[in-house]
């Protein structure tokens, strides 16, 4: 595995991004998907419902034009939310060449500027394993997420290509492990976890500067966060990222 610092600076004058136009998903796409609802994931009092659909492999620009329009991927799975109670979902990303950080971002780049990063396949390693376990410990303390089911049924994929990003302490310690698809155009972050002893680091915040420092080295225009639920705690720090967008009915919106 090929391990680098973190780059000093994350200002570095950059080209400016290319043009993205929102599609909608084709008719022999649709066809593949089908609702499923169920308990919310992110507790809200109303039943989810996956708009989702199982596929094999797909081309860059298909998967793309799925992220393009507010899709998530799970495993094999591609899927929207369509909860008829509820849009707080709302997906989220940024372009990495117009970000410019804040003086916190500045400070947590600083701070972690012992860190080592590191590029390798999705692995189920008993070290990954571990690290995922305390995580979802810490995290959901009622037991009923486990690191195994997370990576065979969450991570690993064959839809699109995907890697890990691997955070390693001086000591070469495990401290982080992000999960990414990416293509020559666009990232989307999966999965993020990290030692809950670390958290004085701001590893989450590390890690979307890592991602857009990333991105931005290799000419990538975009990148997907995930959703953001406004008001949910663990969810704020993305809307710190700016200038941003947001899709809200259909078309993205920036957000400086």
């Amino acid at each position: 595995m090929m391990h680098s610092t973190l780059p000093r600076s994350l200002t570095e004058n950059q080209p400016a991004p290319g043009q993205h136009h929102p599609d909608n998903i084709s008719k022999t796409l649709e066809q593949h998907f089908s609702n499923i609802a169920t308990r919310c994931p992110y507790e809200m009092p109303h039943k989810a419902v996956y708009h989702q659909a199982v596929f094999g492999s797909l081309t860059d620009s298909t998967v793309g034009l799925f992220f393009e329009n507010g899709y998530r991927r799970n495993g094999n799975c591609m899927y929207s939310m369509l909860c008829p109670r509820c849009s707080a979902c709302v997906p989220i990303r940024l372009h990495p060449q117009e970000f410019r950080p804040n003086r916190s971002q500045r400070r947590v780049w600083k701070k972690n500027g012992d860190i080592s990063v590191g590029l390798a396949p999705v692995t189920m390693s008993d070290e990954n394993l571990d690290l995922l376990e305390r995580f979802l410990r810490a995290r959901f303390p009622d037991g009923k997420a486990d690191a195994e089911s997370y990576y065979s049924g969450f991570f690993i994929t064959s839809m699109t290509k995907c890697f890990e990003i691997r955070y390693r302490s001086e000591d070469n310690r495990l401290l982080g492990v992000a999960v990414v698809d990416c293509s020559d155009q666009w990232m989307n972050a999966v999965y993020f976890f990290f030692d809950p002893a670390q958290d004085w680091r701001s590893p989450g915040t590390l890690n979307i500067l890592y991602l857009l420092d990333f991105c931005r080295r290799h000419g990538i225009v975009s990148l997907y966060l995930g959703y953001w639920i406004k008001g949910l705690k663990g969810m704020h720090y993305k809307t710190d990222f700016r200038p941003h967008e947001i899709l809200v009915e259909g078309r993205w919106q920036k957000v400086d």
